[in-house]
């Protein structure tokens, strides 16, 4: 399984450049032999960190809406909803109304205890089994989260048991972490002689020191070593390419061997031309992998 991830345009854009980003979204994919598309639902979390942003909080569409201008796009589509951004009626409207052929979701829920919200992840699980319960729901899972508490696979039943249907990843960079909680979640499947349900592990290109910086603000752990080539590498988009590469046959090969059903997620937020198109360059080389395995497999 293969997908690519992008952020919708932002609240500010014209009605005419929403459609030029979406025309320029449409032949960039062209090329890539890709099982789905991601549209993320960007939301403030400085309330989760302390620190200040490294990049400003620039509010976005809705997905739903930028889908409307992905018309041509004519496979599946995986649009996140920040549950806690909606009252009950739109998530309800929106479920009503989503063509189940070609749309998934991702439910997020709040980024901190504390943050208000309008509706809340268990009541938006409860409200999709109520209302559209064939609208194939997805969740987000966080290796980082399990090598502090030890716990995230047991949370990843928990979904499951509501209904979950596959999971994604937050970026990664740490393949230890990875396999840790992918190992934990398929043997716990296991002793309860359950199926384990996809995990698509999400990658993502760093080009700067900046971008690191952001990386690490939203929580993914960087291995040291990784952090200091990175820092000091004279092509720091590069290195992380070939890292990414590298974490994405490792996880590969370990989910094989265990028999952990799996994909890949190529993130692109990114502004910069450089990094934009080394992001269709990862998604085209993982592509090719992946349908090698599949050869020899099948």
């Amino acid at each position: 399984m293969l997908l690519f991830g992008i952020t919708p345009p932002r609240r500010s854009a014209t009605p005419e450049k929403i459609k030029e980003i979406a025309a320029v979204t449409l032949g960039r994919l062209a090329g890539l032999n890709l099982d789905g598309l991601i549209l993320y639902d960007i939301d403030d979390e400085s309330d989760r960190v302390a620190d200040e942003r490294p990049f400003p909080y620039l509010p976005t569409i809705d997905p739903v809406e930028f889908h409307t201008h992905l018309g041509d796009w004519d496979r599946p589509m995986v649009i996140y909803r920040c549950v806690g951004k909606y009252a009950e009626d739109e998530l309800r409207s929106w479920l009503t109304t989503a063509d189940t052929d070609r749309v998934l979701s991702v439910f997020v829920g709040a980024s901190s205890g504390d943050k208000p919200v309008r509706t809340d992840l268990r009541r938006a699980q409860a409200l999709r089994a109520e209302v559209r319960p064939e609208l194939p729901l997805g969740a987000v899972v966080i290796p980082e989260r399990h090598a502090r508490g030890g716990e995230e696979h047991l949370r990843m039943l928990t979904k499951q048991e509501r209904g979950c249907e596959f999971f994604i990843s937050q970026v990664i960079y740490d393949a230890g972490e990875a396999k840790d909680l992918v190992s934990d979640y398929f043997y716990a499947c296991r002793e309860r002689d359950i199926t384990p349900r996809p995990v698509i592990f999400t990658l993502s290109l760093c080009g700067s020191a900046k971008t690191l910086e952001f990386l690490k603000w939203l929580g993914v752990d960087v291995p040291r070593w990784l952090e200091n080539t990175l820092l000091n590498a004279p092509d720091p988009l590069a290195e992380s390419y070939r890292e990414a590469l590298a974490i994405a046959q490792d996880l590969r090969e370990y989910c094989e061997r265990l028999g952990m059903p799996y994909g890949f997620h190529v993130e692109s937020v990114s502004i910069r031309k450089a990094e934009i198109e080394a992001a269709i360059r990862l998604t085209e080389e993982l592509g090719r992998h992946l349908r090698a395995t599949a050869v020899l497999s099948g």
